[in-house]
């Protein structure tokens, strides 16, 4: 659903329930005002000073912070011009394609389930992903307002009348910078991806390797819809005993890059913390630890604060 601003839960309801809804003016709302929907991927977009990139995701896969919403949007358009409804299992996402199924788990409680992306959103900067009331009881975190989470793209969903319809867009966001580059996380026990930044390019004259465009290609890969859509089934998976917050400011591919960052944001929380992803090794500029979601967003309006746009909040042991 797109939002022209979020609203705080009714006075009275837990305080976690609020911080839920925080976020940001989203584009304007297009498609059809039957609630029929369709397959689109969608325009770059400005919220505020950061720039988002929808594209197709096939590997998407990124630890973070959930948030749910849910009554004041009941029953509106969203995004692929569906309605959203909160007893139903769908999420909002910021890039990617629209409907798609992805697996939403809580690293709190292993509890996890596969939810429908209909919608753009959140645009809180510390998270990822908004999903309806419905999913957030299901994972657990309804009362809470927020978990740490791991999201994982399975597939196109099915729409009304079969099989995804061609974006006209595609070609073009094709050659358009990823929103959310290929540098990511892994850890032994989470074996989680962890995205290295979201939205615009960091200013000259640094430069993120994986922030280059893919490939143009005339029109987006082929892929079968997968129709099924969320029956609500909740698998509980293992989750490591304990997870940490850290703020990521960028991720890159070469040493020198990273520490040209880390200077030009001049604050005395970064670190460069290496990872090796597949025989190749990634550096990650990033403060932390923070054990409490509070500590983290106030880490995280530091470094945007200081310019830093692509900074976010992920979850690592």
């Amino acid at each position: 659903m797109l939002r022209t601003v979020r609203h705080a839960l009714s006075v009275g309801m837990l305080a976690g329930l609020a911080a839920a809804c925080a976020t940001a003016p989203p584009p304007k709302a297009t498609g059809s005002a039957s609630g029929a929907g369709g397959y689109k991927v969608g325009n770059p977009y400005q919220i505020g000073d950061t720039w988002y990139y929808p594209h197709e995701q096939p590997d998407y896969d990124e630890t973070g912070i959930a948030s749910w919403y849910g009554p004041t949007f009941y029953g509106k358009q969203t995004a692929n011009g569906e309605l959203y409804d909160g007893d139903g299992l769908t999420a909002a996402h910021r890039t990617l394609p629209m409907p798609v199924n992805v697996r939403v788990t809580n690293l709190d409680n292993g509890k996890s389930v596969v939810v429908r992306v209909n919608d753009r959103g959140p645009y809180a900067k510390g998270r990822i992903i908004d999903v309806s009331k419905h999913a957030a009881e299901l994972l657990g975190f309804y009362a809470k307002g927020t978990a740490r989470v791991r999201v994982t793209y399975l597939g196109r969903a099915g729409v009304p009348g079969g099989e995804p319809a061609r974006d006209d867009t595609a070609p073009v966001l094709a050659k358009a910078l990823r929103a959310v580059p290929a540098g990511r996380v892994e850890t032994a026990s989470l074996e989680v991806p962890e995205t290295a930044s979201i939205a615009s390019p960091p200013p000259p004259p640094v430069q993120v390797a994986s922030l280059s465009p893919p490939p143009p290609r005339e029109s987006p890969p082929p892929a079968a819809p997968d129709t099924d859509q969320p029956d609500g089934e909740v698998t509980t998976v293992p989750v490591p005993a304990e997870t940490h917050l850290y703020v990521q400011a960028g991720a890159f591919s070469a040493r020198d890059n990273a520490e040209r960052l880390k200077a030009s944001l001049a604050s005395t929380d970064l670190f460069i913390s290496p990872v090796e992803r597949e025989g190749k090794r990634l550096y990650r500029v990033r403060s932390g630890p923070y054990e409490d979601l509070e500590a983290a967003n106030a880490a995280l309006a530091r470094l945007t604060g200081l310019g830093n746009n692509d900074a976010q909040i992920v979850v690592d042991q």
